[in-house]
């Protein structure tokens, strides 16, 4: 397997975990992978909080870093776009109170769970 089919297997993985976790806490998902020119949104959900667009992060050891180290500021600002457009083409959630929050997900060497956090408002608009 590649590389980079090893990364998008890893990141669907991590999106499905933050999915169930993320219902489980209370939020209903209302897309998945919201794709616009500017770029991507992992999920977009409502929970009791509003609207929440959501970026999942996955690492396996912490090599590369922490979920929340990999956000970077140009990301950060991609995210704010892809929100703010999601807004713009659905009128009836114009005036929903909305945030991005983020799902921090860390695998131990075998794979398994070893932290999933999920961080509400981590990128501030």
């Amino acid at each position: 397997m590649t590389h980079s089919r090893a990364r998008k297997n890893l990141g669907e993985s991590g999106e499905r975990v933050a999915a169930l976790a993320l219902a489980q806490r209370g939020y209903t998902l209302l897309a998945r992978n919201y794709r616009t020119r500017t770029g991507e949104m992992d999920l977009i959900a409502r929970d009791a909080d509003g609207l929440a667009f959501i970026e999942v992060r996955t690492r396996r050891g912490n090599a590369a870093g922490t979920p929340e180290e990999s956000l970077t500021p140009r990301k950060r600002a991609r995210l704010i776009a892809v929100a703010q457009e999601f807004l713009q083409a659905r009128p009836e959630w114009s005036n929903s109170a909305w945030r991005i929050d983020l799902v921090a997900i860390e695998l131990d060497r075998a794979g398994r769970l070893a932290r999933l956090e999920i961080i509400k408002g981590a990128v501030e608009e």
